[in-house]
């Protein structure tokens, strides 16, 4: 009994130590709320491209997605609804910035990427790359992302992904500030657009 009393004591303190270590890296890595920017520093190219890198998310807000050009329903919608809130809240387009980085780099390439966005936007970049150099990216921003086969008997073919449905709203310093929710009410997505560029 004093055995598994001590062996209970000794995990609950290895679990505790785990989860100081979890926090601080998160803390550190600029999790939500931090004074870092948020994410990691990224090489990747625009939708024409060109290089962009963290930098693009620096200057004035931005607004960011992560989805594929092949997604039958979330992306479009949401990309849609995007582009309407930022027509209320910035309808000039100076004061915020929009992107959607894909999480499927294998097919979506700029050319495909710029054709896509240009049916739903001209107000929203797209990103996209080297597939391992977009999988560090996505990771770490904390998105997450999967390969599904459309046919679990053919893992080679034709597939979608899983993914992380919520835009991400960073400060002008490429900070955290909050989420817009996929099918969350419109007028709170609106009004925290226009906390996020403070009108």
């Amino acid at each position: 009994m004093v055995f598994f009393r001590t062996a209970l004591w000794a995990l609950v303190i290895i679990f505790a130590g785990v989860l100081a270590w979890v926090s601080y890296q998160f803390t550190r890595s600029a999790g939500p709320g931090g004074e870092e920017p948020y994410g990691v520093d990224f090489a990747l190219v625009d939708a024409s491209g060109q290089e962009i890198t963290e930098e693009a998310f620096r200057g004035q807000p931005t607004a960011l997605f992560f989805g594929f050009t092949h997604c039958p329903d979330v992306c479009p919608t949401t990309l849609f609804e995007l582009d309407g809130w930022m027509q209320q809240v910035d309808p000039e387009g100076d004061d915020l910035n929009a992107y959607m980085v894909t999480v499927d780099p294998e097919r979506d390439t700029p050319e495909l990427l710029s054709g896509y966005l240009s049916n739903v936007s001209d107000r929203i970049g797209g990103i996209t790359g080297e597939p391992g150099a977009v999988a560090e990216m996505v990771q770490g921003f904390n998105v997450y992302a999967r390969k599904v086969p459309l046919d679990e008997n053919d893992p080679e073919g034709d597939y979608t992904m899983d993914h992380t449905a919520s835009v991400f709203l960073l400060d002008e310093n490429g900070r955290f500030r909050s989420t817009i929710a996929y099918g969350e009410n419109a007028d709170t997505a609106v009004q925290k657009l226009r906390n996020l560029i403070g009108g």
